[in-house]
């Protein structure tokens, strides 16, 4: 297995979800589906009731995150997501709600 440390293949994308996303079990949701996709990174709930996440993986890993929070989870209305990928060396050692 890579060291995700040094791995240059790992992508990092900053995610902001709009509709009903709050009060739907969202950010669990979330959680779980990245453990599954072995993604790392974080999710949380903003003031003005958007969730965001930054989502690191590889490229698949993130393109399938990408896919998953477009639809949320049972209970979820997405009307819109915004992505914007972000540069950085740090790597995060698993997914988790902030």
């Amino acid at each position: 297995m890579p060291n995700r440390r040094s791995d240059p293949h790992i992508e990092t994308v900053i995610v902001t979800i709009s509709g009903t996303v709050q009060g739907v079990g969202y950010r669990l949701a979330t959680v779980r589906r990245a453990h599954l996709l072995g993604a790392t990174g974080w999710v949380q709930n903003l003031l003005d009731g958007t969730v965001e996440a930054l989502v690191q993986g590889t490229p698949d890993q993130v393109d399938h995150m990408l896919e998953w929070l477009r639809r949320g989870p049972p209970g979820a209305t997405v009307q819109e997501i915004t992505t914007r990928r972000e540069y950085t060396d740090k790597r995060y050692i698993r997914f988790e709600q902030v």
